[in-house]
């Protein structure tokens, strides 16, 4: 069979990997975001998908805007029986969804957590289950029917990076089971009065206080290592564990210090803090941070 792959970051490149291995499935063209500047140095960079194109000798097609004419226009051009549809980052027109059976692979338990951060959203509701959803697209934001559901369990510690692996292979097996057995399954219509959004993640989103343990464990779970979490101070806790989610205290109260760590009390439950990053500098111990500032026992960590 033939297909058009579209997807962007490392969630997408495991897919399409798959979809290369597969020795039915012959991909014909690849759309990916643009090469965009990254780090300091502002170095022009191909999306992972790009890359993995490139090497397998795969047609590499990168749209500002994937609804202008020209571009749309081009793509009719490529026959195909699907198109395959991970992370791309663009909202397909009508005539693309029209020229082929579309397929998204979306990293939630659809209708929940339509959007752009259906993971991160797990872990910040501590959610005990995820999984991947299959589903034909159309016009609306992760709104069309679903063909399969695989789900997991979530581990109450797992960190955001760990949980988009075990979802990337999800995606990519279902993928393989979706494209083999399309015409065995009956597409299902989403409850639209069941479903919840979530948004683009930002670096302000990384702000956190000492108000619940759970909430700001919860964060850091699923911002690190970006956005990170950080102080009112501008101070980044870069590993912590949950201490207690249910014990009341003074908020930023060091209740504890040992050797490697500090328990810091929330107004509902506590922390325990291992390593901090202040602003410019590199990160460092918390007992180092602590010594530095001459802070013990009772005094506030704010």
């Amino acid at each position: 069979m033939n297909v058009i792959f579209m997807g962007t970051p490392d969630y997408a490149e495991k897919i399409l990997e798959r979809l290369v291995l597969d020795s039915e499935i012959n991909v014909v063209a690849v759309y990916t975001q643009p090469d965009k500047p990254v780090g300091r140095k502002k170095l022009l960079t191909a999306p992972p998908v790009k890359t993995l194109a490139l090497k397998n000798s795969i047609d590499v097609y990168q749209p500002q805007r994937l609804r202008d004419d020209g571009v749309v226009a081009e793509l009719l051009k490529i026959k195909c029986d699907y198109i395959v549809v991970a992370a791309y980052g663009q909202i397909l027109p009508l005539a693309i969804l029209n020229h082929a059976p579309c397929i998204n692979l979306h990293a939630s338990i659809l209708p929940q957590y339509r959007g752009a951060s259906p993971i991160q959203q797990t872990l910040l509701n501590n959610d005990a289950q995820t999984g991947v959803t299959a589903m034909l697209m159309e016009e609306g934001l992760d709104t069309g029917d679903i063909l399969k559901i695989e789900k997991i369990d979530v581990d109450s510690e797992i960190m955001v990076e760990a949980l988009f692996e075990r979802l990337t292979e999800v995606a990519a097996d279902l993928t393989l089971d979706v494209l083999q057995n399309f015409e065995s399954y009956s597409a299902v219509k989403q409850n639209d009065a069941e479903a919840t959004h979530c948004k683009k993640i930002t670096k302000k989103d990384g702000a956190v206080f000492f108000d619940d343990a759970q909430t700001l464990y919860n964060k850091y779970r699923a911002f690190t290592p970006w956005p990170g979490i950080y102080l009112e101070s501008g101070l980044k806790l870069k590993k912590i564990a949950l201490e207690s989610a249910i014990k009341t205290g003074e908020s930023g109260e060091i209740l504890e210090i040992t050797k490697e760590s500090i328990v810091v009390a929330c107004k509902k439950g506590s922390l325990r803090i291992f390593s901090v990053q202040p602003q410019s500098k590199k990160e460092m111990s918390v007992i180092s941070y602590i010594n530095g500032k001459r802070l013990a026992l009772e005094d506030t960590f704010l």
